[in-house]
């Protein structure tokens, strides 16, 4: 049985999934774009459950795509969308809120503030 490596590539509009052989031959590819929401003026937000189902979408997709088992993915490579923040429900695991992404300008007046203070680093 061969081995595979598995790539999630979480990014700020789309999730894509690449599996890649052990010569890193491009075996299968899942991607799934997501909705953006922009609830006010610079805000910038998304669905955590949906790009946890578009997580799910593409590496199924993927490794159907590569014609080969889960069974036989042995490393899994994570990349994502850096700053984006989520506040999550201790007790249940759900979010509270959507998430706020990078892109977000709600604090830039508080950034502002902070580095007009000489709190930058």
């Amino acid at each position: 049985m061969a081995d595979f490596i598995l790539a999630i590539d979480q990014g700020t509009t789309s999730t894509r999934a690449i599996v890649f052989d052990t010569k890193l031959k491009l075996r299968g590819l899942g991607q799934r774009e997501f909705k953006q929401f922009y609830p006010a003026s610079g805000w910038v937000e998304h669905d955590v459950e949906e790009i946890w189902r578009s997580v799910l979408a593409t590496v199924k997709l993927a490794i159907k795509k590569a014609k080969t088992k889960p069974t036989q993915i042995k490393s899994i490579g994570i990349t994502n969308q850096r700053e984006t923040t989520v506040v999550w429900e201790r007790k249940t695991g759900k979010a509270i809120h959507k998430a706020i992404v990078w892109q977000d300008r709600r604090t830039a007046d508080v950034c502002s503030g902070l580095k007009a203070q000489g709190h930058e680093t």
